[in-house]
């Protein structure tokens, strides 16, 4: 990793997007994710036709079976605790009668237990094809959207065709480039880049900033921060995320007037990777009770879904080989490594509790391993 030099122009390291088009299985996996917000179905594969519980629409539509969470699967009494320890895992199941969207969506979403309490009985069937109903899973995931679905529902007109190897290439990292920089000087110190990177394929935007001079010869104190609207933005008491990103832009100023530097990566993860919405339904269901990994489970949806390739590829386009990392996760740290990232320190980011969030950092400490 070589020095890198200032002062620099704003386009240094910009790769023109234009010369780099998506390929047709990443395409598709684009058009299935919007395909999926907007309430269309999609086809698996070869296989069958799936309309999204959520979001779906059709007048008087229905379908002889759903595919649903283990997670869910475990609430309606039809499958073990030992099956659903993957919570996101998918289950085929068939009832009586055909679903509808309106039984489909109380069977989807652990909101509306109290006001339908009364489900199934409920069968639970062989999934001829595993992988095309995990990708059909993780696409609902990645599209914010709970993750069930009516399958082979009673429809007119084309489905948006995707397969388990379009995921595949869609989650490839190679595509993300950076896609602006320029100098903002933040709060925390004025000596500040910010840099963008956007991938054709993806929406969603993730930036650095790179907190003083950049330094090839030391290695930079970085923080990985998933977006956390309510708490970077609204300020919510219900997690540290907000203070957790003011401390560390802080610390990353103190390494620059002492002669290092830092790089924060916002990444566009909200919720680990759950997106806002269902972030939302979590804190619902923590309201009555669960903790946060219960709440995210009974969602049908993992504990932890951050891309982390995503970070190591940032930081291998800015020319960071080695980082000290502010973590209180070693998880973080071993997940980053396992991705070709050198983490030479893990460096403690603890912060103290309020009455709002103190069962959260309990949850991390005892469920998730922080070292807190």
């Amino acid at each position: 990793m070589g020095t890198a030099e200032r002062p620099r122009s704003a386009r240094h390291g910009v790769r023109a997007l234009s010369t780099d088009l998506p390929s047709a299985g990443s395409r598709r996996v684009a058009l299935a994710l919007d395909a999926l917000r907007h309430g269309w179905p999609v086809r698996m594969g070869e296989g069958a036709v799936l309309l999204p519980a959520e979001t779906g629409f059709a007048p008087g539509v229905t379908a002889p079976r759903m595919l649903i969470s283990a997670a869910r699967a475990v609430t309606l009494k039809l499958a073990n605790q030992r099956e659903a320890a993957v919570p996101e895992a998918p289950v085929l199941i068939r009832a009586a009668e055909p679903f509808d969207l309106e039984t489909a969506r109380a069977v989807a979403d652990p909101a509306l237990d109290l006001a339908h309490p009364m489900k199934g009985p409920f069968a639970a069937e062989h999934i001829e094809d595993i992988d095309l109903a995990r990708t059909a899973m993780e696409l609902a995931r990645l599209a914010g959207i709970l993750p069930a679905f009516l399958v082979s529902p009673d429809l007119e007109g084309e489905a948006q065709s995707v397969s388990p190897a379009d995921l595949a290439e869609w989650k490839d990292t190679g595509r993300l480039v950076i896609a602006s920089r320029a100098r903002l000087p933040v709060a925390a110190c004025e000596e500040a880049e910010i840099v963008a990177f956007r991938s054709l394929d993806d929406l969603r935007e993730h930036v650095a900033l790179v907190i003083g001079e950049q330094d090839g010869d030391r290695a930079p104190l970085v923080r990985l921060h998933s977006e956390c609207l309510t708490g970077d933005i609204l300020g919510s008491l219900k997690c540290d995320c907000g203070p957790q990103l003011d401390a560390a832009l802080r610390a990353m100023a103190d390494e620059a007037r002492d002669g290092g530097w830092g790089v924060l990566l916002y990444l566009r993860q909200e919720g680990r990777g759950i997106g806002l919405v269902n972030k939302l339904r979590a804190y619902s269901l923590q309201d009555l009770g669960y903790d946060t990994v219960d709440a995210n489970n009974r969602l049908g949806l993992p504990t932890e879904a951050r891309d982390f390739p995503v970070a190591a590829r940032m930081l291998d386009l800015l020319g960071v080989a080695a980082i000290r990392l502010m973590t209180n996760n070693p998880a973080k740290v071993a997940a980053l490594e396992g991705v070709g990232v050198e983490v030479v320190e893990r460096v403690p980011h603890q912060l103290p509790p309020n009455p709002h969030n103190a069962r959260y950092l309990e949850t991390k400490r005892d469920r998730t391993g922080h070292i807190l």
